[in-house]
């Protein structure tokens, strides 16, 4: 076992010694079509009973997209069409300063999503590049949404009275360097680093530890630490990687018959 294997090993050994149990989840972000990359992601969730959030862009998406999908896997709303509306400064799909008012598109997202997806589509919101104006959070609820998600570790579950706030917080993919897997070793560093964080309360100890993947842009590397990660946590006592719908629907009665 390398340092960083047994590094994670050691964090998953202290929260069971605490008697609290480790609770992770899966989202990947930027699905539209069923390419050979997605077909291997599906696979690869199913074959391992790890339960997956597949971010979806609406207006990219086909109907034989979800036809590719097993059990246990949820689809999310990837905003509407992924497309940079920002003026100036970072990338963002719904700037207030759009010419376009962001809502309606957004809704019109929904309901395309929601159609192509059936059961399968749960309310929750993954913003483009995880960035959303704070001044329209407070209109999700409004909108049908219950569940929101960017990345990194939440303030509050419950940003807005309706919403619940779950975050991803390891992303496997180097975007500057390559855009190639960030190693094994940084990959398991940032998960054991959010776990301590948790485990001591110096960031919120509830929510669980999120690992973001873009399978479109998966180099073999990552394809081959996905089911080692998968191999070396699902069978552990006291770890468990949940079902979009308990992350974000805890009364979901959906959540534990599609596991």
């Amino acid at each position: 076992m390398t340092p960083a294997w047994q590094s994670l090993a050691d964090e998953l050994a202290r929260w069971r010694d605490d008697g609290r149990p480790v609770e992770f989840w899966w989202r990947d972000d930027d699905a539209t079509l069923p390419t050979p990359a997605l077909v291997r992601l599906a696979t690869l969730a199913v074959e391992a009973q790890v339960p997956l959030g597949l971010a979806v862009i609406p207006q990219g998406a086909e109907p034989a997209l979800f036809d590719a999908l097993g059990t246990g896997i949820a689809v999310l709303q990837h905003g509407n069409d992924h497309r940079n509306r920002a003026t100036q400064g970072k990338a963002m799909e719904f700037p207030l300063s759009a010419d376009a008012p962001p809502l309606p598109r957004l809704t019109a997202g929904r309901d395309r999503l929601r159609a192509l997806a059936g059961d399968r589509y749960l309310p929750v919101l993954v913003p483009p590049w995880n960035r959303f104006p704070s001044e329209l959070v407070p209109e999700l609820p409004g909108l049908g949404f219950r569940g929101y998600s960017t990345f990194g570790p939440r303030a509050s579950d419950a940003p807005t009275p309706g919403l619940r706030l779950v975050n991803t917080h390891v992303d496997l993919i180097a975007w500057r360097r390559g855009r190639g897997f960030v190693g094994e070793e940084r990959a398991l560093a940032e998960a054991v680093e959010h776990l301590a964080l948790r485990r001591t309360s110096a960031v919120d100890g509830d929510e669980p530890t999120g690992w973001l993947t873009h399978h479109a842009v998966h180099d073999e590397a990552l394809w081959s630490f996905l089911p080692r990660l998968f191999d070396a946590t699902r069978e552990r006592p006291g770890v468990r990687w949940l079902h979009p719908a308990d992350v974000f629907l805890r009364d979901a009665q959906s959540a534990a018959s599609t596991r």
